[in-house]
């Protein structure tokens, strides 16, 4: 494993993780977002590990906002983190992408993989129902409704992200994009249950083996 920096259009400085032989083919990894990239962040990783014992390598950057960026999270919208994305794949050498979950609302026009995606609609309609859960244990009331109005004019805390009202609006209406480069993968073909539903982080190596698995097979093909 190595980290190497790279810097985004923004300006700002950013980290990557990189494995494997410096060679193509090279995959981009772009993480599951907010309290999911938390949940998943081993089983990424160990999948990155599989992925060089196989000789492919790959590379996971902090998006700006996220991880060790110094980047403000209210600055960013998806805007910014696709041009971040697409940005990284060009200056860490990445011929071909794997999108975890809502990674793939933000993948450049590369091929690759996209590890059970979901829309950024549905990312953002999760972190609302969290909230409105977590305030009634509170003994608050929170309207989802009302907590994404707010949002879109003065920006919204979900999950511990403080996300600005350009992100918060373009959540709201971002379907995965229809026309893709990207292989799906389901989580039916990993064989288990989905990590990211559990309450606490967890890892599980025979899916991180299933997922290495797919993704080298899918490289030769």
């Amino acid at each position: 494993m190595q980290l190497q920096s790279w810097q985004a259009p923004g300006g700002s400085e950013e980290l990557a993780i990189r494995f494997g032989p410096n060679k193509a083919p090279r995959l981009l990894v772009l993480p599951a977002w907010f309290d999911e990239s938390n949940k998943l962040r081993h089983f990424t990783i160990q999948t990155m590990r599989l992925l060089e014992k196989r000789g492919i390598a790959s590379v996971l950057p902090d998006l700006p906002g996220c991880n060790e960026s110094l980047a403000l999270m209210q600055e960013q919208d998806l805007d910014s983190w696709r041009g971040a994305a697409a940005s990284a794949a060009g200056k860490l050498g990445c011929t071909h992408i794997l999108a975890i979950r809502a990674g793939a609302n933000i993948a450049p026009a590369l091929p690759g993989f996209a590890y059970a995606p979901l829309a950024g609609k549905s990312a953002l309609r999760a972190l609302l129902r969290a909230r409105t859960i977590s305030a009634k244990e509170a003994g608050r009331e929170e309207k989802s409704t009302d907590l994404l109005e707010l949002g879109k004019a003065e920006g919204l805390e979900l999950a511990g992200y403080e996300l600005g009202p350009r992100m918060i609006e373009q959540l709201s209406g971002a379907e995965l994009p229809s026309e893709s480069a990207l292989t799906e993968i389901r989580q039916a073909e990993l064989g288990g249950p989905a990590l990211w539903l559990r309450a606490e982080p967890e890892h599980d190596e025979a899916q991180a083996a299933a997922l290495a698995a797919l993704v080298a097979r899918g490289l030769v093909e």
